[in-house]
């Protein structure tokens, strides 16, 4: 008996000393901290740098005209189209099986029916014509762009550039474009959206080496081309890193930036966070939310970057070879395209066999995204931008260890595949005007809930101005 109070008193020591151990580390760390952000008041830039990557060597001297674009089809188009569906071939689904082996191909037959004998893609190709579309040629090669003029003329008017990521394109926005130009309230939107180069109709690049440093770069080329000398950015995904390096590039022009995807890997902050998190989560800057969003850590995050992450690593490696065969097949490519819009929107629609895409989207909607890809053979070029900026340790880059000081506005929604809490946030964005635990969506904002992405974008920009 005495040797048992004898272990039981250890362990209550142990657990005493555990919670010291927490505490002292905490106040440790909160010292730290000070010290850094004492040290870090400093705006840093990343350089501009340079590029071509125009077919051949670069050219000395370049048309800087933009030229209006329209987009086009043909009977010839959707013949071909027709005829490859016709002609696929298809795998026996398991039994009961939803999409936990990627898309339900039961599902995707039934796609694939729509799209050869009730999607009209004239009818589309007229609704992306609704905006007007441009073009001009930056460091050799064309960018295309969507330019929205707001309707009324009495707001005040607030240039924006909107930046899609992968698998998505500029038509991304266009739910939420009539909610920020199309408004009565007192600040209206004039709206430039590009597609990034190597995606839609902006060209691919001929060269090797184009990364988001440089896409920022091109971006900021085509704003200074349009005659904007301050403007707001918002992206997510890829769009997330490229206005995030605009901002960096020349704070001087970004007079906000608006992120709906935005992470912190790694840090003494977030290591300690996940330490002591789940048991005083207010000693490191945690809320209740936080903690729902981020708690067990390795169920809710690492075990689903590591799920869904198998593309990536692909197309990080070597994306011609998997591109080929989604180049080359409608229903290859629209698998590999809608199985990213079903889990990244909900990670439990993996659970339901139609993926619970027609739950956020139309068809209508999903198949025009991928025909933008497969009009445009892009989606190889696409997958090389995964290459280019994961050649090396992300983290070594410039941009990386470079922090943001222009003010900043994060929504963060809870289909997102990481959450990022604020006091993470903080350590890269020094100057974060709002952030908003949004009530739903996922990683899809613009396309899911434009209402909601544009309600906390026009709060950001209000706070901003006033």
């Amino acid at each position: 008996m005495q040797r048992v109070h004898f272990l039981k008193d250890s362990f209550l020591s142990l657990d005493a000393f555990h919670k010291q151990i927490v505490i002292g580390t905490a106040v440790a760390a909160g010292v730290v901290l000070y010290i850094q952000r004492r040290r870090c008041h400093k705006v840093q830039t990343v350089p501009l740098g340079e590029g071509w990557w125009g077919a051949g060597e670069r050219q000395q001297s370049e048309d800087d005209k933009i030229y209006y674009f329209e987009v086009q089809t043909s009977d010839d188009e959707i013949k071909d189209l027709h005829e490859r569906l016709d002609k696929t071939r298809y795998t026996h689904p398991l039994e009961d099986c939803a999409f936990q082996y990627g898309i339900n191909l039961t599902y995707l037959k039934s796609v694939a029916s729509y799209w050869r004998h009730e999607f009209d893609w004239k009818k589309q190709v007229a609704m992306l014509n609704k905006y007007p579309h441009f073009k001009t040629k930056i460091e050799g090669i064309d960018v295309h762009f969507i330019h929205v003029r707001p309707t009324q003329t009495k707001q005040k008017v607030v240039p924006l550039m909107l930046v899609h990521g992968w698998p998505g394109s500029f038509f991304e926005f266009y739910k939420i474009l009539p909610l920020l130009t199309e408004t009565n309230i007192d600040i209206a939107f004039e709206v430039i959206c590009p597609s990034i180069p190597g995606y839609g109709f902006s060209e691919a690049p001929h060269q090797q080496g184009f990364d988001s440093l440089a896409a920022a770069r091109i971006f900021l080329k085509l704003m200074e081309r349009l005659g904007f000398l301050q403007f707001y950015l918002q992206g997510g995904d890829w769009g997330s890193l490229i206005t995030t390096n605009m901002a960096q590039m020349k704070p001087q022009c970004v007079k906000g930036l608006h992120l709906n995807m935005f992470m912190m890997r790694r840090g003494f902050k977030v290591l300690l966070s996940l330490l002591v998190g789940p048991y005083l989560p207010f000693l490191v800057g945690l809320s209740r939310e936080d903690v729902r969003r981020l708690f067990p850590f390795f169920e809710k995050n690492v075990w689903t970057i590591l799920r869904e992450s198998g593309y990536l690593h692909i197309q990080a490696t070597k994306p011609d070879t998997m591109g080929c065969g989604v180049n080359d097949s409608p229903v290859g490519l629209a698998a590999c395209i809608l199985e990213k819009f079903s889990t990244w929107t909900n990670l439990e629609n993996i659970y339901l066999v139609d993926g619970g895409l027609e739950r956020k989207f139309s068809l209508d909607d999903l198949l025009t995204n991928i025909m933008i890809y497969w009009t445009t053979g892009s989606i190889v070029s696409s997958m090389r931008f995964y290459k280019e900026n994961l050649k090396g340790n992300l983290d070594n880059r410039v941009d990386s260890r470079t922090r943001i000081f222009v003010p900043t506005g994060l929504a963060a929604f809870p289909g997102e595949l990481m959450h990022c809490p604020k006091s993470w946030a903080q350590i890269r964005f020094h100057n974060i005007v709002s952030y908003t635990f949004m009530p739903r969506g996922g990683h899809f904002a613009a396309f899911e809930e434009p209402q909601l992405l544009a309600s906390d974008l026009i709060q950001f920009v209000r706070k901003v101005e006033l």
